[in-house]
């Protein structure tokens, strides 16, 4: 029950997020694969995994991914991600994947 309590709250706290990299989700999201892309991209080498972006940009391990997109940006793949922080703080993080 804490844990659905805790989504509920991540998402509505999400539209009022800030970003982590200067550029909008909007903005980002408008060129996002769907998950079938993402997988060839992954499998293709592409784009790194999720969790090692992550820890790549020292983003605590206790931190919820919430969702996951991949968008292209400027000729760059990006993931979107929604996080919930172990304070409780909800946010979107944009993040090279590659």
């Amino acid at each position: 029950m804490k844990n659905a309590l805790r989504h509920i709250l991540a998402i509505a706290l999400l539209a009022a997020a800030p970003v982590a990299v200067p550029v909008t989700p909007a903005a980002a999201q408008s060129g996002c694969w769907d998950n079938s892309a993402i997988q060839s991209a992954l499998a293709e080498g592409r784009i790194i995994p999720v969790a090692q972006v992550l820890s790549r940009e020292g983003v605590p391990t206790s931190t919820e991914v919430l969702s996951v997109k991949v968008c292209e940006q400027g000729g760059t793949l990006v993931y979107v991600l929604a996080v919930l922080e172990a304070s409780g703080q909800a946010r979107n993080l944009t993040l090279n994947a590659q």
